[in-house]
């Protein structure tokens, strides 16, 4: 899963990004600090891994994965290539999810590129640009899928079809992603890479004394919150510059910190969560002496498709796995035991896998 961080200049980007990868973007207090997009490979937390561990004697442990993307801050007129727009629009085509950073701190301090914090206004300002880069790419699309649909190339006449429905959207100002759409068509839409087709988890910047705070004291967050309903997107409030600080700390300090602010998780658990809602993603896990690890795959994937995230070979030569749920795996101590009492199921490749199975899969290629 790849993630993209987003928004205005000096929002708290690049500090959200040095907190939850510990790679040290640079972070400063002028705009278009960020130029390259800095990336940065984040382990998900989950606490079943080390349970597991403990139970197999496991020599490794391997966690699933997220990558976070610190895309530069995008101006009025990206679209148009303002401040390198173009080459930082080109960036989110590469990524599955934007992480939306909107700045709801007051600071005369931090330079604020507007001149003022305004939730709205900058979420409006970023958005109009994706959606004028979308509109570009959506234009020369039809003007090629008309030449090919008067040879009658049928799946021309399909995109055609979609992209004329697509157009006066974005000619209204609206993402793409707000046309709701049948699976198969989704699937060909996707295919258009267009940047407003990205589901979005907006991210409201806070400072500390707001943290805990409920969102409707803060005007600022309750209109990033009430923004992100209109769009069904998801949305959090933290403080960028606590996670920073909270990332510097040995983890008994770290745990400290957070009993004291009232933190009963840290930004980066709660994004990931978002992150996973927002895509539709769960995990399942594999436990032996040698590794437990925990794999990322869509919610309603089967069996033999989830195989084939370990190798592809496991997917082709699918026969059957037996699952064992973790609740009940830990709660008899052993996977022997679990066996022992009928707990381990054998499935086929209807099943569809579920959050939490611990799974041993059986191929022959």
């Amino acid at each position: 899963m790849k993630l993209g961080v987003i928004g205005l200049p000096n929002v708290g980007k690049s500090t959200l990004f040095n907190a939850i990868t510990k790679a040290g973007a640079e972070s400063a207090n002028y705009p278009f600090c960020t130029i390259e997009p800095n990336v940065g490979i984040v382990d998900v937390p989950d606490e079943r891994l080390d349970v597991l561990a403990k139970i197999y004697n496991t020599k490794k442990i391997t966690p699933a994965a997220v990558e976070f993307v610190d895309i530069a801050g995008l101006v009025k007129g990206a679209s148009l290539g303002e401040g390198l727009g173009n080459k930082f629009l080109s960036h989110i085509r590469e990524v599955d999810a934007l992480v939306h950073v909107v700045r709801c701190f007051e600071n005369a301090n931090i330079t604020h590129v507007e001149g003022s914090v305004d939730p709205k206004r900058d979420i409006e300002i970023i958005n109009l640009e994706l959606v004028l880069a979308d509109l570009e790419s959506v234009n020369k699309r039809i003007d090629k899928a008309i030449k090919q649909a008067r040879g009658n190339d049928k799946n021309a006449i399909v995109e055609l079809e979609l992209l004329q429905q697509i157009k006066p959207v974005l000619e209204n100002g609206y993402p793409a992603r707000s046309i709701k759409l049948p699976t198969d068509k989704k699937l060909i839409v996707d295919g258009f890479f267009l940047l407003t087709t990205k589901p979005v988890i907006y991210v409201a910047n806070i400072a500390e004394s707001d943290i805990n705070k409920p969102s409707h004291e803060n005007k600022h967050v309750q209109t990033v919150l009430d923004y992100a309903k209109t769009e069904s997107a998801e949305c959090l409030a933290l403080s960028c510059k606590i996670e920073e600080e909270l990332i510097g700390l040995e983890p008994d300090e770290r745990q400290m910190f957070k009993d004291e602010l009232g933190l009963s998780s840290s930004g980066l658990e709660r994004l990931i969560v978002s992150s996973y809602k927002l895509l539709g993603l769960m995990s399942f896990l594999t436990a032996g002496e040698k590794e437990v690890r925990a794999w990322t795959i869509e919610r309603g994937t089967k069996a033999p498709q989830a195989a084939g995230k370990i190798h592809t070979d496991f997917e082709r030569g699918f026969i059957k796995a037996d699952i064992v749920k973790y609740n009940e795996l830990v709660s008899l101590g052993s996977y022997a035991a679990a066996k022992e009492k009928g707990k381990v199921s054998i499935v086929g490749k209807e099943y569809v896998m579920q959050e939490g199975d611990i799974v041993l899969f059986k191929f022959n290629v």
